[in-house]
């Protein structure tokens, strides 16, 4: 809560409910006087004298309360808006490592569920956890004052409600916690079956999908009537320890009625005490029975807010600055608990203009290469650098400004064309724009920049969607672009046209160009080839260079063109 919280809403909020407290234990007393001074002397006067100012406090405990509830839930409120935006900023600035630690759907979870735990506790506690001592204590004092004799039997009460609430709470607690390990569960199901429906429909495990989400569902359903059932149990037994206090009451009341050591209206006021006493500890207990809940949710929402990132975004960064320049000293990279080198004594040095091409077989760490630049990862040792600066040594931010990558898979939101360009340059103009769909030879289906894109670009054929991704990374002014495998689902003319139109592009001339390729013909004309082979740099020269000296580029070559030609 520390610097999420708004302390006057806070401070606020308890005032009101202290008002509401005092007003409510006021009420009983004039009750007793109107029975006493009134009804039972005849004496009309005093009782609407007494009556205006019971309605007069009355609506000053239901104007506490309303201000109580507005300034409560505007702060539980504020508090759940800045809890989600500082955990979407901090997964924003996340590695791919710190990515690695929380699946997609417990980062959900832990935004939407587990924050609303800790809104509604928040509540409670401005509304009722803080009010309920308070008015035990006050009520206790008020009962005290009108028969001090009658206060014992609470010495029997109070013990019987400790044992059924601390039943409960030793029952139902585990069970609370495990319902958000068991939403995350359903998350998972449920967010797999969405985005992997077309999956499921083309290899017929529709039955098995649903049996799936049933089991995790029938898991999550009946913890939930568990937990529920055993914390509704509580309301009868109180009840019926409410019910016997009445009675007890009423029956000790009477004998001190007819022995005339206490008035009619202390008694009415005496039995309103003791169930505001009641009240006030099943409302504590009640709340006893959210804050296990709320705990464990506040702990998986600090094991995102507290993850340190291994890439530092804020200690004293440096600036980039200088020509555009793409650099990698004996850089070698392990994934976090790999044994094994992802990348081994990587060395190159790109200049303005230039176009390094990466090719190598599944799995020989292309990917793993590229995702250093934009440092998503960092490298174990050796250095790398953009535009002569050393990547370790500026901020994410910094480094995002002057890399444009292009992922293997294309990535569209839901909106229109042009709210899409705009991710690569929120200033872009739409010159800008429809330049850089003419260089993605996105043009011949693309017509209007307000065209529809619907949720992951569903609407568009997994080419089209490549070359708006492109498109978009091309809007953008950057010193490195980077395509990762992003021709591969381009026919060779559209590639072979994208490509030339890249070269002939004069922003794109004082870049340097990375392109991650499986095709020759794709990386065939580019400056320098960087050939990959199990995380090893086996090669680096022209297509001429390695078609004639380079074994690996040679196999390469010979399984896609027919007798190496």
């Amino acid at each position: 809560m520390r610097g999420r919280l708004n302390i006057w809403q806070v401070v606020g909020s308890i005032m009101f409910m202290i008002v509401q407290v005092i007003a409510s234990l006021y009420l009983p007393n004039i009750t007793a006087d109107i029975v006493n001074n009134g009804i039972a002397k005849g004496q009309t006067g005093y009782i609407v004298t007494a009556g205006m100012k019971m309605i007069f406090v009355s609506v000053l405990t239901v104007l506490a309360s309303i201000c109580n509830v507005f300034l409560a839930s505007q702060a539980s409120q504020g508090l759940g808006r800045n809890l989600r935006s500082d955990l979407f900023r901090k997964v924003l600035f996340f590695s791919h490592d710190e990515f690695d630690a929380f699946d997609t759907s417990s980062l959900t979870t832990r935004t939407t569920n587990d924050v609303m735990q800790i809104q509604n506790v928040i509540v409670m506690m401005l509304r009722m956890m803080i009010m309920a001592p308070i008015l035990l204590v006050g009520a206790g004092f008020m009962a005290y004052q009108k028969n001090a004799a009658m206060t014992k039997i609470f010495i029997v009460v109070i013990p019987a409600l400790v044992i059924v609430v601390g039943t409960v709470m030793y029952f139902a607690v585990p069970l609370f916690k495990a319902m958000q390990k068991k939403t995350d569960r359903l998350n998972l199901i449920f967010r797999e079956g969405l985005t992997g429906v077309r999956v499921i429909r083309a290899f017929r495990q529709d039955d098995f999908e649903q049996n799936r989400f049933k089991g995790a569902n029938d898991n999550y359903t009946n913890n939930a009537i568990k937990v529920y059932t055993i914390v509704a149990m509580m309301v009868p037994f109180i009840t019926l320890i409410m019910s016997g206090t009445n009675i007890g009451i009423t029956w000790l009341g009477s004998h001190y009625i007819a022995n005339q050591s206490m008035q009619v209206g202390n008694l009415i006021a005496f039995m309103t005490y003791a169930m505001q006493i009641l009240m006030s500890f099943m409302i504590l207990s009640l709340i006893f029975v959210l804050i296990p809940r709320a705990s464990a949710s506040a702990a998986r929402i600090n094991e995102v807010l507290d993850k340190q990132s291994q890439i530092d975004t804020v200690a004293k960064p440096a600036k980039i600055k200088g020509e555009a320049s793409l650099e990698f000293n004996d850089v070698n990279f392990r994934y976090l608990g790999a044994e094994k080198l992802a990348l081994s004594n990587i060395n190159f040095d790109m200049k303005k203009g230039q176009t390094l091409a990466i090719i190598g077989g599944t799995g020989s760490g292309k990917s793993t290469l590229i995702n250093l630049i934009p440092r998503f990862y960092d490298s174990e040792t050796g250095t790398v650098r953009i535009n002569g600066t050393d990547v370790k040594a500026l901020n994410t931010e910094d480094i995002n400004h002057q890399v444009s990558l292009v992922p293997q898979e294309a990535v569209l939101f839901k909106g229109t064309i042009r709210s899409n360009m705009l991710y690569g340059r929120d200033d872009a103009t739409d010159d800008d724009i429809w330049h850089a769909l003419d260089i993605a030879q996105a043009t011949e289906f693309v017509d209007d920049l307000d065209a529809k894109v619907e949720q992951g670009g569903d609407n568009f054929s997994g080419g089209q969607k490549q070359r708006l991704a492109i498109a978009r990374a091309l809007v953008k002014n950057a010193s490195i672009y980077v395509f990762d495998d992003s021709f591969s689902a381009l026919d060779f003319k559209t590639d072979l046209n994208l490509r030339t139109a890249l070269k002939a592009d004069p922003k794109i001339n004082q870049s340097v160009v990375v392109i991650v390729g499986q095709r020759v013909s794709t990386v065939a004309d580019a400056d320098q080839i960087l050939v990959l082979d199990n995380g090893k740099m086996v090669g680096l020269g022209t297509h001429q260079e390695l078609k004639e000296n380079n074994k690996t580029y040679q196999e390469i070559i010979e399984s896609q063109i027919k007798g190496g030609k």
